[in-house]
């Protein structure tokens, strides 16, 4: 908002009276607030800081200009201009220049008549003109951000406008130091997060919008009600002015509303957890810094094991094939507060309709089964309702991450026929249901179940029959009639007619092992749907 003291020098009016810099170089980039007309040498008591002092040194004892400079400095003086011509003719004494120059207080001299009143309108014209400048440009923030916050604009909207409206890199993170999102404004996004979480812990403000000079970082607090959830830090490496300030506190203002307002919907933490597994599954395309953005938030991919999981809703069975939004957005946090117990670094999100995925980061000194029955045990516990976990193999790489996070989706869909007991189940487990769920897309494995029980299927809806139903009491009995019978809740002479009538629809012999193993087949690949 203030011109420098070498701004000031290079005014048109200064220029005109031949100024010549002669000590404290150091001090021209200080700003200079205010322009004071002083020939007195106790003036420095009636100062604030940041005026430029203009004199002609008239009344300036000869044995005191050290300690003139020295107490302009203490009270922060800008800089100091000395007419020649009336004191002192040709140069000013060399205790005034030494003494500047120990204090880096820029001392400029004028070798020809200058108006004074002419500096300080010049000067005060300059100092308006800027405030003008800043006054509309915070206005023309307010509108921005106020447009932005009534659209409901998304994390990444705001923080692309701080970027394009101050020219810095902005992050977003919790209060806990994961990033939730940034805008690296042209820069090195790697270079950016680079060891984010231990830079952002040693750097702490006590006022709710506060600038760190250490770090360079501009920072304010992002919450509303009274429940903040985390800052905003532009890295800006000079003091910033006052737009930035605005934009940084009205960007989170935009950022508390938008938590606000999507309260009942997925936590913006899930959100960017999200983004990141649809880019490692593949689902849009991956950026460089993936592997950056995802170690700023706590889940290190480099020198790792990863291994997806997928938790899915035994509800899902009960007659739906998709699960609710809403039961898959607790499940989401249900596992991620899971892997926090267990203190095992996890990317967890929704990315279908069907189940949470999550990609664990388990150091390499760590056994991968010890981690994963934790996890399980508190995702069990910690769900609101029956759910079914399956694991994918563990690799060590991401290129691999798309593998293991998709195996672990295919054994879940598999499992949730048969859920069982177990704490968590993977490819071995699944066997037959599990090579089947790999291979349901195949058109001739589908033509194959469409051929063994179209007749069944077709008698069934026609006349409203259970042979379908009765067939599977059999296969899933192992071919004992008995307990099947008990199974269908039918005397076994009922049930044996049903059999016949079985067999009289699909034209094969159900005493023969061969037909009900296909049958059975059939059956499961029927089950898992389209």
């Amino acid at each position: 908002m203030y011109p420098t003291v070498s701004e000031v020098v290079a005014l048109p009016v200064i220029r005109q009276g031949k100024p010549r810099l002669v000590a404290g170089s150091a001090g021209l980039g200080r700003r200079v607030r205010w322009v004071h007309v002083a020939e007195i040498a106790d003036i420095a008591p009636l100062l604030r800081g940041g005026e430029l002092v203009l004199t002609t040194g008239v009344m300036l004892p000869e044995s005191g200009l050290a300690r003139y400079i020295e107490e302009l400095a203490a009270v922060g003086c800008a800089g100091l201009i000395v007419e020649l011509g009336r004191r002192w003719r040709d140069d000013v004494p060399g205790a005034l220049v030494t003494a500047a120059e120990r204090h880096g207080l820029p001392l400029v001299t004028l070798t020809e008549e200058t108006k004074y009143v002419a500096v300080t309108e010049a000067v005060v014209g300059l100092i308006v003109d800027a405030q003008l400048a800043e006054l509309r440009a915070a206005e023309q923030v307010h509108e921005t951000f106020t447009a932005l916050t009534v659209a409901g604009a998304e994390p990444s909207e705001v923080l692309r406008e701080v970027a394009r409206t101050s020219g810095l890199a902005v992050v977003l993170e919790t209060l806990g130091h994961d990033v939730l999102a940034y805008d690296a404004a042209g820069h090195d996004p790697v270079t950016l997060l680079d060891d984010w979480a231990a830079r952002s812990r040693a750097v702490t403000v006590t006022e709710r919008t506060a600038y760190h000079t250490a770090s360079g970082w501009l920072i304010t607090i992002v919450g509303a009600r009274g429940a903040d959830w985390g800052r905003l830090v532009m890295v800006s490496p000079e003091p910033p002015p006052h737009r930035h300030v605005v934009v940084a506190e009205r960007a989170a203002s935009a950022l508390a509303v938008h938590r606000l307002v999507a309260r009942d919907r997925e936590s913006l933490e899930r959100q960017t957890h999200r983004t990141l597994l649809a880019q490692l599954l593949g689902q849009s395309p991956q950026s460089p810094d993936l592997g950056a953005r995802a170690a700023a938030l706590g889940v290190p991919l480099e020198r790792r094991q990863l291994i997806g999981v997928a938790v899915r809703p035994v509800s899902v069975l009960q007659g739906q094939t998709l699960a609710t939004q809403e039961v898959l957005r607790d499940l989401a946090e249900a596992t991620a507060l899971a892997a926090r117990r267990v203190t095992v670094a996890a990317l967890v999100g929704v990315v279908d309709d069907t189940s949470v995925r999550a990609l664990l980061s388990v150091p390499v000194t760590v056994g991968v089964e010890g981690v994963l029955r934790k996890v399980a045990r508190e995702i069990h516990r910690t769900a609101a309702s029956a759910v079914v976990i399956a694991v994918g193999t563990t690799v060590t790489s991401t290129s691999d991450v798309r593998r293991t996070l998709g195996e672990a989706a295919h054994v879940a869909g598999a499992a949730l026929r048969a859920p069982g007991s177990q704490l968590y189940h993977r490819l071995d487990d699944v066997r037959l249901r599990g090579l089947l769920h790999l291979l349901r897309e195949d058109e001739r494995v589908r033509a194959f179940a469409d051929r063994e029980l179209g007749p069944l299927l077709a008698r069934d809806s026609a006349q409203g029959s259970r042979l379908v139903e009765l067939l599977r009491c059999l296969c899933e009995n192992g071919g004992n009639k008995s307990a099947a019978a008990a199974a269908a809740h039918l005397s076994r002479t009922a049930y044996y007619q049903q059999l016949g009538r079985i067999e009289q629809v699909l034209g094969v012999s159900l005493e023969d092992p061969e037909s009900v193993l296909s049958l059975y087949v059939a059956l499961l690949v029927h089950e898992m749907g389209p």
